[in-house]
């Protein structure tokens, strides 16, 4: 295979492969050198010069391909199609980083061509530009600019290796009690600094310095208690070595950086204090973790590609069920559907929470609920539309029916990231989605899965709760049953119809959800917000027995699926058919409601759960969504059913 002609001066001429996305050059390395980088193997690095035959260009390897070089796969004279790279500059030199490539001919035996230096061909910026941007100050204005202080470098104990106590203490002290501003942040090379690897870190280290990408940082947190109160923010860093580590800055150290720091970017840290990681709720591969104060040295750095964006540790789908609940963990897969945003208050701490459900399927062949969290619940409708790739970090696992995802606000998220996983799902999901819509094994069969209708294989039968002991195995936690029934009987005789009267406010706490009672002038009082108001909200309640060909069991139906099987009929335009005028009510219109009902075919999707009342003890079944049977479909599920015994 030849070279591809001018493919240096195109690799030197973009910005790198997410500008120009067809542009896979054939080129040959012809040089490939070990840089001996302080921090040792963990930072290990190649440097390669990339020729074209006509010009050569210096070059980086990313770490991830530091295998290529270890297995002889690329060495001198290799010839390579590079499928992914980086255009930098450093110390004012073009430098390509090779992220992804795929080796041609390892090993021609001769160097194709008398390449020359493209860097001497003039200016190479890829918008045509003059020199590399100059570095500028990421927080507040530049002091002492035209002078030699402190703050036109970084203070020298940093490039040494900072400290777990800053030696410049007692320098900055009396301006961070003056200045809120923090420390002058400027974009560096750490080149010169003796960097520590995250795995390297002990508890015994006095100095460290640590290069690393932030990939995570959450909201600001406030805390108030009998010893004060105060802020904080936690971030998660990863570094060259593959390791990462959570860091958390209080009080005043929220106000210096966390308007400074950017998801993303590449920073030098040190004048942290390290301590051992608390497993509960931290979940970085690194033992110990590390508080930084408002002396903390922070510095913006290069960019060369070496270190990950994300770092993925992914399970398949099908072997959620093999995790234990309260694990975390990361799954890469299609968002099926997405679910409308609603909100819940919170048992602990009464404040409201968003939600929104999502379906997420991969090439395992099975699928499951993951419920958002927080603000960014308000975007999963625009963020995740026409079905993408997207890779969740560090996702709970519960098992609230069966199992199920939770992603909390600062979980990192990826649509469509640029990894091998991407592609390989993409390919399935073009090859099944048709097929996979309907019949598709899910893990989520209760709780998470509002409003969805099951697969025909997740179903079971009425007889399936007695026969699995259901609700008895945990009574603190119900448990989830789809089944095909039909409804033979519906108790409408409670008195003054099949609903009960809730109150008029729509919003906080009652949300048309609490009984009111009727006082003596007519008007309707509410316990929990101690309202009251000349109209009220009514809801249906009622039970029924539903039966398929096991058995038959006693369900209660709350307002929300007896509207769905009143075909939309409300519980208040029930009543003003029949019980609104005290003189004349219409009982058969009442009893046409539920004649219409009964003898209709569900798919309904059921908890069952113990209740306990008046000392006694029964399991209650309660339905949680209906679904109108579709025929035509049940027929060519019940077919391929029979086709597989």
């Amino acid at each position: 295979m030849s070279l591809t002609r001018g493919a240096v001066r195109t690799l030197a001429q973009t910005d790198g492969h997410n500008s120009m996305p067809s542009f896979m050059p054939v080129v040959q390395i012809i040089h490939v050198k070990k840089v001996e980088t302080p921090g040792g193997a963990g930072s290990e690095r190649f440097r390669a010069i990339i020729s074209d035959g006509q010009h050569y260009v210096q070059g980086m390897l990313a770490t991830q391909l530091n295998h290529l070089v270890h297995s002889n796969q690329i060495m001198e004279n290799s010839i390579v199609k590079v499928d992914e790279f980086m255009n930098n500059l450093v110390q004012n030199r073009t430098v390509i980083i090779l992220l992804k490539v795929e080796v041609i001919n390892p090993d021609p035996k001769q160097r194709f061509g008398n390449p020359t230096d493209i860097a001497k061909e003039g200016d190479l910026s890829a918008g045509g530009g003059g020199g590399p941007p100059q570095a500028q100050p990421m927080y507040g204005q530049q002091r002492n600019q035209g002078g030699g202080g402190m703050y036109n470098q970084r203070p020298a104990a940093a490039a040494a290796g900072g400290g777990g106590s800053n030696p410049y203490q007692n320098r900055f002290s009396n301006n961070a009690s003056s200045n809120s501003s923090a420390p002058i942040v400027t974009s560096s090379s750490s080149s010169s600094a003796s960097i520590t690897p995250i795995a390297a870190l002990n508890m015994y280290m006095n100095r460290w310095v640590i290069r690393a990408r932030l990939t995570t940082k959450s909201d600001i947190r406030t805390w108030s208690n009998a010893r004060g109160e105060g802020s904080l923010f936690s971030c998660e860093l990863l570094d060259s070595s593959g390791q990462d580590i959570r860091c958390t800055f209080f009080k005043e150290a929220v106000d210096k950086f966390y308007h400074m720091l950017e998801v993303d970017r590449v920073y030098t840290f040190s004048g942290g204090r390290l301590k051992v990681a608390n497993a509960q709720y931290n979940t970085c591969k690194s033992q110990f973790e590390v508080t930084f104060d408002q002396n903390a040295e922070i510095h913006l750095d290069n960019d060369v590609g070496d270190i990950q964006h994300q770092l993925f540790d992914f399970v398949p789908i099908a072997q959620l069920e093999n995790v234990d609940p309260g694990k975390y963990v990361d799954i890469v897969g299609v968002v099926k559907s997405v679910g409308q945003t609603s909100s819940i208050v919170s048992k602990k701490s009464g404040q409201e929470l968003l939600k929104a459900d999502l379906v997420i399927a991969d090439d395992s062949g099975v699928e499951v609920n993951l419920t958002v969290w927080g603000d960014r619940a308000n975007e999963v409708q625009s963020a995740y539309v026409n079905c993408p790739i997207v890779a969740f970090r560090r996702a709970r696992v519960s098992d609230f029916g069966g199992r199920s995802l939770s992603l909390n606000q600062s979980s990192p998220a990826m649509v469509n990231p640029r990894i091998p996983e991407t592609q390989r799902l993409q390919s399935w999901w073009s090859t099944t989605e048709n097929k996979s819509i309907g019949s598709m094994r899910s893990l989520s069969s209760g709780g998470g899965g509002a409003g969805r209708m099951d697969s025909f294989e997740d179903r079971k039968t009425i007889a399936s709760i007695k026969d699995e002991n259901m609700g008895h195995t945990d009574p603190s936690k119900p448990d989830w049953l789809s089944f095909k029934a039909t409804f033979n009987f519906i108790k409408k005789d409670r008195d003054g119809g099949a609903w009960y009267p809730a109150c008029s406010n729509s919003g906080d706490p009652c949300k048309n959800m609490y009984k009111v009672t009727q006082t003596t002038d007519g008007n309707w009082f509410c316990d929990k917000c101690q309202g009251t108001s000349p109209t009220c909200v009514r809801r249906f309640i009622f039970s029924a027995t539903v039966t398929d060909d096991t058995s038959t069991t006693w369900v209660s139906v709350f307002n929300e699926q007896a509207e769905v099987l009143f075909d939309g009929a409300t519980a208040d335009d029930v009543f003003k058919q029949t019980f609104e005028d005290p003189e004349n009510h219409n009982q058969d219109a009442y009893d046409s409601y539920f004649a219409k009902a009964n003898f209709t075919d569900w798919i309904m999707k059921c908890k069952v759960k113990q209740d306990t009342r008046d000392g006694e003890t029964r399991v209650k079944t309660s339905v949680y969504s209906l679904h109108p049977v579709d025929y035509a479909k049940e027929s060519r599920d019940l077919l391929k059913a029979i086709a597989a015994l």
